[in-house]
């Protein structure tokens, strides 16, 4: 029980292996004492949780223990909780029987060990829907568990036990055990995390409170809804910025040192839950904005030294960037796309993905801060994104791209196509990620739209283009991606001078041929797109196109398809 170094020490004088086999000695009284220290050593922060499954045989024997007494109840529930971290040990208790085995304690005489299998069923349904399926339908004395967990929420309870129980039922709704408009969550659960956030709080619990909360709301918007009209919630999260508060820098230096220790996970709490409360709706996004100096604490929490705090801040950013009219007002006022390039310049890959998720937003055409972003070298940091092992970052590099090519000036859309480099281009339309595919076609549409754009990247690229084209058009890849295909031909149809790379290659005019008469309607209207540019009567050369399609027998196919049963084809 001293510092970590004496525990420590225990640990190479290999403790552990001893305490262990002293369990298996008859006598109760030492049984406990073992479990005590075992107890003691396990929640001490040095101890590698991992030494509890080495040897296959100590959980199950650590489970017939459990029947002994109220102190091996408690101390190994606790062991148990303080070692069971992410899904490989969850899997390992839950094949054990840890949920029969401990459910019976919820309704202990003793509230420590209630306590400690509540804490139990909290790490072991968290983010698990095996777990969190199972427990659903446990009974206890008649009681099912979700039942008892909500008895365990009551307001004239310890708050430890409201907390966790609000945790475990989190979990639960989170994994599909329990839906989000049940009343155990809409009545219980969220109230009770709400309650959480609030001043009379401690701060240990306000930050668990608000995380809590943050993840049950997150996915759901009729929940983030509920939560935004509960007991001031976003007027509440404000009071989390103002930590360390100047007063108790005076009274009691212990107390600071409390406040600045917390902050900081404070601030980060109150961003997430702000990111969660604004991921859908409209009206809470612009309440949000709306307290006091909202888009400023952002802003500096984009530039904090702690890298958790640094990703909820940009989380919160994100999750406000869906909004048209934040994106032309208060983004606006406030810069904020200075600071998010900056976090973009060499930031870890989890901030990587969330910050360029909200730079794709900050570069729809609509955004006030298209023109500065450009500016400040945003088309090099994104083509150097599409070349990401990551994924997400890929997807991101090239959907940014691809907004900030929509409806751009040509010198823009010449330094993405320069920026990205053919090699690159084509690298991303083989990826095997169809997300990747879809932007980086969706980008190459909007690079060539509008006539001169088109006459003018056709005569650079043209070649590598037509290639690409021809490439997807022969691949195996879905309706969806071939329809972009066809529509980014359509598009240079509409060329003046880039319609002769159509005409001049027979390959291709065989191709919009057979996809006129495709079993997809979809692929059948984009194909009869390109033919309607390439044949306008008022066009130079229009006749020669004209006699070359008749010749092809494309004629015939539109008087099939003008007996179509869709009004679609049949109209085109």
């Amino acid at each position: 029980m001293g510092t970590e170094n004496n525990v420590k020490s225990l640990l190479d004088c290999h403790i552990i292996p001893a305490l262990l086999q002293g369990l298996l000695l008859p006598d109760l009284k030492f049984i406990e004492a073992c479990l005590r220290c075992l107890r003691t050593i396990f929640i001490s922060p040095v101890t590698p949780e991992d030494l509890l499954y080495t040897d296959a045989t100590v959980i199950s024997h650590l489970m017939a223990l459990l029947s002994r007494s109220r102190y091996t109840q408690e101390y190994i529930c606790q062991i148990f909780s303080h070692c069971c971290k992410g899904p490989d040990h969850q899997t390992i208790l839950f094949n054990h029987g840890a949920v029969q085995n401990i459910a019976h304690l919820l309704v202990s005489t003793s509230y420590k060990v209630r306590m400690q299998a509540l804490k139990c069923f909290s790490v072991l349904a968290f983010e698990n829907p095996q777990v969190s399926m199972t427990l659903v339908n446990v009974s206890v004395d008649g009681e099912l568990l979700p039942q008892i967990f909500v008895k365990m929420l009551q307001r004239d309870k310890p708050i430890e036990m409201q907390l966790t129980s609000a945790k475990c039922l989190t979990s639960m709704c989170r994994a599909g055990a329990i839906r989000t408009d049940d009343s155990c969550i809409v009545l219980k659960t969220l109230p009770c995390l709400v309650r959480m956030c609030s001043k009379e709080r401690l701060l240990e619990e306000r930050v668990e409170g608000a995380e809590t909360l943050a993840y049950l709301i997150e996915t759901d918007v009729e929940l983030q809804r509920i939560a935004s009209i509960t007991d001031h919630l976003i007027v509440m999260l404000a009071d989390y910025f103002k930590y360390p508060s100047s007063v108790s820098a005076i009274t009691d230096i212990k107390r600071l040192d409390h406040d600045l220790k917390h902050a900081h996970e404070l601030r980060q709490a109150a961003f997430k839950l702000y990111a969660s409360l604004g991921a859908n709706d409209e009206d809470i996004r612009k309440k949000i904005i709306e307290t006091e100096n909202m888009m400023d604490r952002i802003v500096n929490g984009l530039s904090e030294s702690s890298i958790k705090v640094r990703l909820a801040a940009v989380r919160c950013l994100h999750s406000l960037s869906r909004s048209v009219q934040q994106l032309r007002t208060s983004f606006q006022d406030h810069a904020v796309w200075k600071p998010l390039m900056k976090v973009l310049q060499n930031a870890p890959n989890e901030i990587l993905v969330v910050a360029s998720s909200t730079l794709c937003n900050l570069l729809l055409e609509f955004s006030p801060s298209k023109e500065p972003i450009l500016e400040s070298g945003a088309i090099e940091l994104l083509c150097s994104l599409t070349q990401s092992e990551n994924l997400a970052l890929r997807v991101n590099g090239i959907w940014a791209l691809m907004n900030m090519a929509f409806q751009a000036e040509q010198k823009i859309k010449s330094d993405i196509l320069r920026g990205l480099s053919t090699e690159q281009l084509f690298q991303l339309l083989s990826d095997s990620d169809v997300n990747v595919l879809m932007k980086t076609l969706g980008l190459l549409r909007n690079l060539l739209s509008t006539r001169p754009h088109i006459d003018h990247i056709m005569s650079t690229h043209g070649k590598q283009i037509m290639q690409a084209v021809t490439l997807i058009l022969e691949g195996e890849h879905n309706i969806e991606v071939k329809e972009q295909t066809l529509c980014i031909l359509a598009n240079i149809a509409d060329g003046t001078t880039a319609k002769e790379l159509i005409m001049t290659n027979d390959d291709i005019l065989q191709k919009i041929k057979y996809y006129m008469s495709h079993s997809n309607a979809k692929l059948q209207l984009a194909a009869m797109f390109c033919i309607s540019n390439l044949i306008w009567n008022e066009e130079e050369g229009s006749q020669e196109r004209q006699d070359k399609l008749r010749d092809m027998g494309i004629v015939d196919i539109l008087h099939k398809l003008s007996q179509s049963s869709d009004p679609n084809l049949c109209d085109k």
